[in-house]
């Protein structure tokens, strides 16, 4: 039986058991709160951040300077490669300056600033007599470097032109291969592009080159860019008469009917008929009209109908002969279907030929609204006779004309819906509500 003393005791102790387990547990909880306050203490968080910013700073400066190293290492690899490509092309043998005019490519094309640099050089020169080689590979490799200084800069352009181009080009085509042939094309397009510019340019020399190039059996993209080059020097009225004189004419009328280069050698055309003599030359032309009234049903070459109904416009122009012509190649029928299918400028050159070819005779036109009819006093009998029988010509033609091809331009449109829109219009329309 315990006493009372021994019962206190083991009161006092199970008392103060407890309080140290409250105590710890009080303060388990405080130092777990505080670590999560710790964890997510922002200002610590900050620094923390700033000091990642800090070295990722530290890490782009450190790729920036490596980048700036490796460029710079870089540049002086291309100075010393520069340095001696240029004294190979000036001071080595023929197989060395053909290695070195390769180079020279590779380095242009790898960085633009190397085209003025190495002009300044003096490689225009060398390149320029490589040109001359009859050997293949090293006429190539000079024009091929050649074609690329010259792309872009007007500097480089004058300096080859300057340095003799011109008097190494060959004198016959025969022997040169189709690579040759096209890169000789395509150099003298490039230089061409001068005759717009105050350079003193000399037009003759370019022709006999390029007249034997698009009269032999040649390639397209040979064919197109010596049209781009005629068509540079078109843009200038005085290289007209040297243009004409040479036969650019027939050949351009012939090449206008080949659909893949036909509107280069149409927008050339357009250049030389703004000209007397250059006029002159294409209404004389048996290929005139019956080439641009063919053109006009081109509905897959928007842009070549354009440019055949501008320059039928201008032959029509104050010329009788030429609308007779006209005429007699059924043009009336096309140009309807122009106006229905065509592009909107290829509509409203038609619609404007179509009124001069029905008001021919009964309206009065301006110096330059288009065909002048011969003058006749009001009432006089030979006035009214000639008025009555135009009427009826443009007026029977007109409706012969929309009635016997409503078929082929319906058929021709690309909405199917709109058949029945093009079959009452046409039905319903006359030569006096025609818009032109």
């Amino acid at each position: 039986m315990s006493t009372p003393s021994s019962s206190s005791s083991s009161s006092s102790i199970w008392v103060l058991s407890n309080n140290k387990l409250q105590f710890f547990t009080r303060i388990r909880r405080f130092l777990q709160s505080k670590a999560t306050r710790k964890r997510c203490d922002p200002t610590e968080f900050f620094n923390k951040e700033k000091s990642r910013g800090e070295q990722n700073m530290v890490e782009q400066v450190e790729k920036v300077e490596v980048m700036e190293n490796h460029k710079e290492e870089k540049e002086e690899v291309s100075e010393i490669l520069l340095q001696k490509t240029v004294k190979m092309l000036h001071f080595g043998s023929w197989e060395e300056k053909e290695v070195a005019a390769k180079e020279i490519e590779s380095l242009v094309k790898e960085d633009v600033k190397v085209k003025k640099l190495i002009t300044e050089l003096g490689v225009v020169p060398v390149l320029v007599s490589m040109v001359a080689s009859t050997v293949a590979s090293r006429r190539r490799a000079g024009l091929t470097a050649l074609i690329y200084l010259a792309d872009g800069t007007y500097t480089n352009k004058a300096l080859i032109m300057e340095a003799g181009i011109l008097s190494k080009l060959p004198k016959q085509i025969d022997f040169l291969d189709e690579s040759t042939i096209n890169e000789f094309a395509e150099l003298l397009l490039s230089l061409s592009s001068l005759a717009n510019t105050q350079f003193p340019f000399p037009s003759l020399e370019f022709l006999p080159f390029l007249t034997q190039i698009l009269e032999k059996d040649t390639t397209f993209d040979t064919k197109r860019s010596c049209l781009g080059a005629l068509y540079n020097l078109s843009t200038m009225l005085e290289n007209a008469t040297p243009l004409i004189s040479y036969g650019v004419v027939s050949i351009l009328l012939e090449l206008s009917l080949v659909k893949e280069i036909s509107e280069k050698a149409l927008a050339t055309l357009g250049n030389l008929l703004v000209t007397l003599m250059g006029k002159k030359a294409i209404e004389n032309n048996s290929m005139v009209p019956l080439n641009f009234v063919e053109i006009l049903s081109w509905e897959d070459k928007p842009k070549c109908q354009e440019l055949s109904v501008y320059i039928l416009m201008i032959l029509a122009h104050q010329s009788s002969s030429q609308r007779e012509k006209m005429e007699q190649a059924r043009i009336v029928p096309l140009l309807l279907e122009v106006v229905l299918l065509g592009s909107t400028l290829a509509q409203k050159r038609a619609m404007k030929l179509l009124q001069w070819f029905k008001d021919e005779r009964q309206v009065k036109m301006g110096p330059h609204s288009g065909p002048q009819s011969p003058r006749f006093a009001m009432g006089s009998p030979l006035n009214q006779r000639d008025t009555k029988e135009g009427k009826k010509l443009m007026k029977s033609l007109v409706k012969q004309s929309l009635h016997k091809n409503l078929e082929i331009i319906t058929q021709r449109a690309n909405a199917n819906g709109e058949c029945s829109k093009f079959k009452s219009l046409v039905i319903s329309t006359s030569s006096k509500s025609l818009p032109y």
